[in-house]
């Protein structure tokens, strides 16, 4: 797999061990797998890549399973998470970044096992540890989800 180049601002991407170092999520609540795009306090992708092997498609919903779309905004919010700590530079050891707020949620179509989740999250605004996002989680060509979420860095 070939891998982008580097920004003007530094490396586009974020692999799974960066990933690990920037959020305190872990399994089975890590639900992001690697980060593309990155643009610092501006915009980052997420990937997630859906496996029948998640947890929750156990009871969500036995012989159809659908990743749960509150799953979705917590993929985004994670993505998020991911910018924020990166821009900002966030010393992990002290400090968590915590979701603050969804609007507008919509959900529009289904993710299924196989499903790689795109995770387009925009700084709408920021302020300080304060950021405003627009998260749209995407499979191919289709919108599975979307809402502006909040997030602010608070000392641990």
């Amino acid at each position: 797999m070939s891998r982008k180049a580097p920004t003007a601002e530094g490396e586009s991407e974020i692999d799974i061990t960066e990933v690990l170092a920037r959020i305190p999520h872990r399994y089975p609540f890590l639900l992001v797998d690697r980060c593309e795009e990155y643009r610092p306090n501006q915009s980052i992708v997420g990937i997630k890549c859906v496996t029948v092997n998640e947890p929750f498609f156990q009871g969500h919903f036995p012989g159809y399973p659908v990743m749960p779309g509150v799953l979705i905004v917590e993929a985004l919010a994670q993505t998020g998470a991911v910018l924020m700590s990166k821009s900002l530079d966030v010393d992990v050891g002290g400090k968590a970044i915590f979701f603050m707020s969804v609007d507008n949620g919509r959900f529009r179509a289904p993710v299924r096992p196989g499903d790689v989740l795109r995770l387009r999250v925009e700084v709408l605004r920021a302020r300080g540890d304060v950021f405003k996002f627009r998260g749209k989680a995407v499979v191919g060509d289709k919108v599975a989800a979307e809402c502006e979420f909040a997030a602010m860095v608070v000392e641990t």
